[in-house]
């Protein structure tokens, strides 16, 4: 089982979802620089369940522990290793389904490769390993703005049908946390928050798609063919719970168009290349162009509901059951610091990357 992710900084996650606590250690982080623990705090707290009626009600403060890497709130260059202990954690809910491969869930599969699973919420498999993914992100985006200025911001585009209408340049942190569902649009945030409330009670779950961009990226960060920066993106986003598909810039809809229609026009101002349009969401030919880093992440429903399905024991004895235990209706409000922080993880490794050639 493969649990690190990157080349120089280096994400290792350990920890199941109902065991004593879930952690991370982050190699290769570049030294003196501040580390900001508040900040790290606030961004597992905007993941953290139990933050509003529409999320489960699993009770944990996520309270971070620093346990190596630091010094007088700089970093060291020695590893860091962070961990956050389970404190609401209740195996008994899953005992009627411990026989259960569960549809839509990796019971199945990691059965099928493994011979054996963890039940209680599906342990590792289970999406509270992602509070790992957002402690070393919140590192790296920290990083990021103390060195290049980069600020990414991830917000709710999109809920089964209803779509948020936004300008992508105006989005604001303050819009994006200024309601539950982490919509920049009021009126669809509205329309979204009563959506998954109903559909909550109903004992269903929705999808939808969340946008991430990245603002003052510097040119150059990616690879012509083997290490393109959709390329690392994609790797990252499709490796998050849920995820089913990527689109970077106007993504599916270039399909529609002319080349004449989609080209970004290139020109020259104030001692720099820009170009006039972003249909390619700041990426051309595995490379970032400096213009804003634009993509959309797709979310599956929450596999788990409360409505009676069919399913076998791994004997393949055929079952009648209902999704029982703790989870979110829908995904997509806390994962938007999951989308921000595996971003951050992969422009800080690709930045590392990139200094690491100059001469």
């Amino acid at each position: 089982m493969f649990n690190s992710f990157g080349k120089i900084f280096t994400v290792t996650t350990f920890g199941e979802s109902h065991g004593p606590a879930i952690g991370v250690v982050v190699d290769g982080v570049p030294a003196g620089f501040a580390f900001d623990l508040p900040f790290i705090q606030s961004e597992l707290d905007r993941r953290k369940p139990g933050q509003s009626s529409l999320t489960t009600s699993r009770k944990e403060e996520d309270q971070i522990e620093v346990l190596s890497g630091v010094f007088e709130n700089k970093t060291t260059g020695a590893p860091v290793a962070m961990l956050v202990r389970n404190i609401d954690a209740k195996s008994g809910d899953y005992n009627e389904i411990r026989e259960i491969l569960r549809p839509g869930h990796a019971d199945l599969t990691y059965f099928l490769k493994y011979g054996t699973r963890d039940p209680n919420g599906g342990g590792r498999a289970s999406a509270r390993e992602t509070l790992a993914r957002v402690a070393a992100g919140a590192l790296a985006k920290s990083i990021l703005n103390q060195w290049k200025k980069i600020q990414i911001l991830a917000w709710v585009s999109e809920v089964y049908t209803i779509k948020a209408i936004v300008n992508p340049a105006e989005v604001t942190l303050e819009m994006v946390e200024s309601n539950p569902v982490r919509c920049p649009d009021p009126i669809a945030a509205t329309k979204i928050e009563t959506l998954i409330t109903e559909t909550k009670k109903e004992g269903n779950s929705l999808g939808g798609i969340i946008t991430c961009q990245t603002l003052n990226v510097p040119p150059g960060l990616g690879e012509p063919i083997y290490g393109k920066l959709q390329a690392w993106l994609g790797f990252a986003m499709l490796g998050i719970n849920a995820v089913k598909g990527i689109e970077f810039g106007d993504g599916f809809e270039a399909a529609k168009r002319k080349g004449s229609e989609n080209n970004d026009l290139i020109y020259w101002e104030n001692d720099t290349f820009h170009t006039r349009t972003n249909h390619s969401g700041g990426i051309l030919g595995g490379i970032s162009t400096g213009m804003p880093v634009i993509f959309n992440v797709a979310f599956k429903p929450t596999s788990t509901i409360a409505l009676e399905q069919e399913s076998v024991t791994p004997e393949g004895q055929e079952v009648n059951f209902a999704g029982t235990g703790r989870h979110d209706p829908c995904v997509l409000p806390r994962a938007v610091p999951i989308v921000e922080s595996m971003t951050a993880i992969v422009l800080l490794d690709l930045l590392l990357q990139h200094q690491s050639r100059q001469h």
